[in-house]
Order: C-alpha cells, then sequence, then structure tokens
C-alpha cells in the first residue's frame, strides 16, 4: 500500500514544482520589467495605428454560419475517425455500426444543398 501512496506523492511534488515555477516566472517578471506608463503605452493598439473611431462594429451574420458549418463538419469527421479505425473490431454488429453512420452522414450530407440554396456558401 506504501507504493500506491508514493506514486501519488510523486504526481503531487510535480504539480507543486510547476505551480513554484510558474510563481517563480511571474515574481522575476514583476521585478525585472520596466514599469513606466505613459500616454503612448496606455492607449489602444490597433496594429501600430492610432485608433479611429468606436471599438464596437458589427459583424455580418454570413460569418457566423460559415463557423457553424465548419463546427458541425468538424464534428463529423470527428465521429467518424474513430468510427473508422475501431469499425473492424466491432465483430458481428458491424453492419449495424455501418447502417448508423451512413444514416448521420445521409443527415449530415443534407445540410449542403440546403445551404447552397439559401446562398450561405457565397462570400459576395
Amino acid at each position: 500500500m506504501g507504493q500506491y501512496y508514493t506514486a501519488y506523492a510523486t504526481v503531487a511534488a510535480l504539480v507543486a514544482a510547476g505551480i513554484a515555477l510558474v510563481a517563480v516566472a511571474f515574481a522575476l517578471n514583476r521585478l525585472i520589467r520596466p514599469d513606466r506608463a505613459y500616454g503612448g503605452k496606455l492607449t489602444t493598439y490597433e496594429c501600430g495605428l492610432d485608433p479611429v473611431g468606436q471599438g464596437w462594429s458589427q459583424t455580418h451574420i454570413r460569418y457566423y454560419l460559415f463557423a457553424f458549418m465548419f463546427v458541425v463538419f468538424d464534428v463529423e469527421t470527428l465521429f467518424i475517425f474513430p468510427w473508422a479505425v475501431h469499425l473492424g473490431d466491432a465483430g458481428p454488429a458491424s453492419g449495424f455500426i455501418l447502417g448508423v453512420m451512413l444514416v448521420f452522414l445521409f443527415f449530415v450530407t443534407l445540410t449542403l444543398p440546403y445551404e447552397w440554396r439559401k446562398g450561405v456558401l457565397k462570400w459576395v
């Protein structure tokens, strides 16, 4: 039983050492860095240019639709890769598993014509 707790003690020591290393790095940064605030440092930074206008801007909904499409197809690949790797190990249930994945792919593929018809795939 002592060896069991020794493994946890090693993990706890490594976590404590990691936290201590980060704390020492932040403390050294605060001690060494120059701390002279002036007007130029306190302004908003926009790619080296002086800020113009307000900080609020409206984003077109089309960008959100592209992000949503990316998430849908990213999740699709997230489901397909592990499924494809372990399909051969499924044995007699592999036919059912293949059918379930084909139904999933069918419904995901239905979204492409819908998005095309709605004009979501056009940038301009």
